[in-house]
Parts: structure tokens; sequence; C-alpha cells
């Protein structure tokens, strides 16, 4: 790649970078965000680059002497990605646009940045000055818009772009249940599906239908709204997950109203209850340091009216460098208040939150829908 090519594609690769991350590109990404940048890419244009080729960018273009060079297909793809080209398929790109405009279109307003199309003479130099340009072209992208990791979901558009347009990924797609989601107007429905990140050494972790979304670099307040979810068969549950990375086996740690009939071998009721976990991945033994009740199933038998208190629930969590809040409101009204029901020190750093909903990995509960109203989250004030 001539050096003026060069400088146009690492400004590229960092927009790009910036826009599916909303952070600064700052150095060799790793296998998982390629992954997450490959599905990104995916699910906006309709065209793939390969996980392993981004991976090998990242490497490109903070060191050129590296020996990769992009396809002009790729480019164009990264170009599409970044101006927001109308979605298409590769079939239709070769049939109708095999000529790339994209990606010219992008060089032919960038070559001239900064003087980018004229011959280089000392190669040290234009490296360092392809660094400056890469960072601050990413930083212009990531400051002003970094207030759009503030998120106020309502979930009335539940289309593929308005979810990928706001940050949105769907990891563990279930082709039957996720053409569901609209099932109820103005909220998201999600499904108890069998499947879980609860280490198993006998069973790859899996959540099917995982929306996730990348969490603010500081501290966040993050809350779930859902309505009229009553789990009442084993492992049944809803909520949200903190993950470090998207693998499912990455640490984690997880908040969610569940259903509970396992004591020990004591005889108690069954309970709805809110549950926190957190584990360290990788077939660790997870900790259990939040279980609330919140219902006792025999109860709403006696009583069915009681299940009104089920209605509205909320789950909350505030997190800082460290310490993390869990909280829980719930009732027959929108608007109980939070109580905390337990507060930790994470050891990890989350880099992403998820909506999940799951049945563990017994075949025989029933799948039972969850509908989710309102996902909030806020970059907080760390002080």
């Amino acid at each position: 790649m001539e050096d003026p090519d060069f400088v146009v594609f690492a400004k590229l690769y960092a927009e790009a970078y910036a826009r599916c991350f909303n952070k600064l590109f700052t150095g060799a990404i790793s296998e998982t965000e390629s992954k997450l940048f490959y599905q990104q890419i995916f699910e906006k244009t309709g065209l793939t680059i390969g996980w392993r080729s981004l991976k090998n960018y990242s490497f490109f273009v903070l060191d050129k002497s590296r020996d990769e060079n992009p396809s002009v297909a790729s480019m164009d793809t990264l170009a599409r990605y970044v101006l927001q080209a109308p979605y298409t398929n590769e079939i239709a790109r070769k049939n109708d646009e095999g000529h790339h405009p994209y990606w010219f279109m992008y060089r032919s307003k960038n070559l001239t940045v900064a003087g980018a199309d004229k011959p280089s003479g000392n190669k040290k130099i234009l490296f360092t000055f392809v660094l400056v340009l890469v960072f601050t072209a990413a930083a212009f992208l990531w400051f002003p818009r970094k207030h759009e990791l503030s998120v106020n979901e309502d979930f009335a558009d539940l289309s593929a772009t308005h979810l990928t347009n706001t940050g949105w990924s769907v990891l563990g797609k279930d082709s039957t249940y996720w053409t569901k989601r609209a099932g109820r107007p103005g909220s998201l429905t999600l499904f108890t599906l069998q499947g879980d990140n609860w280490p198993d050494g006998n069973t790859p972790p899996e959540i099917k239908n995982l929306l996730v979304h990348a969490l603010p670099d500081g501290c966040f307040n993050a809350e779930l709204q859902m309505q009229n979810f009553v789990p009442m068969a084993e492992w049944q549950q809803a909520g949200l997950l903190l993950l470090e990375d998207t693998t499912l086996n990455s640490p984690s740690v997880r908040i969610s109203l569940a259903y509970n009939d396992m004591f020990g071998g004591y005889n108690k009721p069954k309970e709805v209850l809110v549950q926190a976990i957190v584990s360290a991945g990788h077939n660790n033994k997870p900790e259990e340091f939040a279980h609330s009740t919140v219902m006792l199933l025999d109860s709403i038998r006696l009583k069915p009216t009681l299940a009104d208190n089920l209605k509205y629930t909320a789950l909350r969590i505030e997190g800082t460098d460290k310490h993390y809040r869990f909280l829980y409101a719930g009732g027959n009204t929108p608007n109980a208040a939070f109580k905390e029901v337990a507060a930790k020190d994470i050891s990890f750093k989350p880099r992403y939150i998820a909506l999940f909903a799951l049945k563990g990995r017994v075949p025989n509960t029933p799948v039972v829908p969850v509908t989710v109203k309102k996902f909030i989250m806020q970059i907080a004030n760390c002080e």
C-alpha cells in the first residue's frame, strides 16, 4: 500500500473502530473485540470483513512495516460502515457497485488531508504523522460523541437498523424467538430459552438472544425495567449481566429476578427472588452474593392477586471504579422505591452490559416471555 493510501486507510480504520466501540482507538484489538467489530459491520452493511483481518489491520495501522495489504473490497466495506451507506449484500455489491465507490469516495475526500497526497521523504516522520492523525481523528469522533453512551431505550423501534445505530448487538441469536421480539408493541419481548453462562465443564456457556451494549469507560448507572414477569419454574430468570468481554467465558456479574426451589436439602417454600452472582469465568466456581426473597409462590397460589406485586420490576446497577451497588424495586405501581440488595467490590473491569432471559440447562422447564419496557444507562459522577 502506498504511503498516501496508508494514511487514509489508517484514518478510516480509526473512524470505524470509534463508531463501533464509542471509544478511542489506542492499540491492537483483542479477538473478542475483533468478533464484535465483525458483527457490527455485518449488521450495519450486510457485508463482511473477517474478524482475523480486522485484528490484523489494527496491528498494520500501528506498524506499517507489518506484512498486510487490505483488499479494496475490505476498504470499501469499512468506508460503507463509516459513511452509513445503504444496506446491501455481496451479490448486490458485485452486480451494482463492483467498482467499490465508497472507498474511492472516502479516499478522495481524505487524500489531501494534511498533505497526505504529497510524496514522502522520511518514513519515520511519516509514520509518526500517521499515528498522530489516527489518534486525532478518533479523538475527534469520540469525545463529542461520548454522551451517546447514555441510553434511554423504550424499545418502540426494534428494527435491526435502530438497534445497531443505538449501539446494541445481539449475540447467540435464535432465529425462531428473536423474530418474536416485537410481539408486544412498545416493549422488547425476550424468552427464557435454554442456556446459561453458569460455569459447567461439560457444556459451553450460551445465552440466546443476549442483547449487549458497551459500557462507558468511567462510572455509570444502569436500570432495567420489566413488566408482569413471574418466574415460576426451575431456573427461569431475567436481568442484567456485566461482562469483561462477549465470549461468556469471561469474568461476569449478574443480577436477576429468578425462581428458586433449591435449599440444600431443606424443605422450604418455592420463591421468587432477586439474585446476584459473580463469576471469574473459565469454569471457576461462581459466588452468590445476593439472595433476597421477593415473593413465596405458595402465597400466590393461595391468593393470586398477590402476583400484582410483581407487575413492575426494576433492577439497577451502580458502578464506580471497583465498587458496585445492586438494587431492586418492584410492586403494583411503576414508581416503587429502589432498595439495595447488595454492594460488592468487583476485581475485573466490565466493558459490556447485557439484557438476558434464560431457563438454565433444564430442557423441560417452560419457555415464557419476559416483557422489557425500558433500559436506561447514564454516565455517573465518580466522586
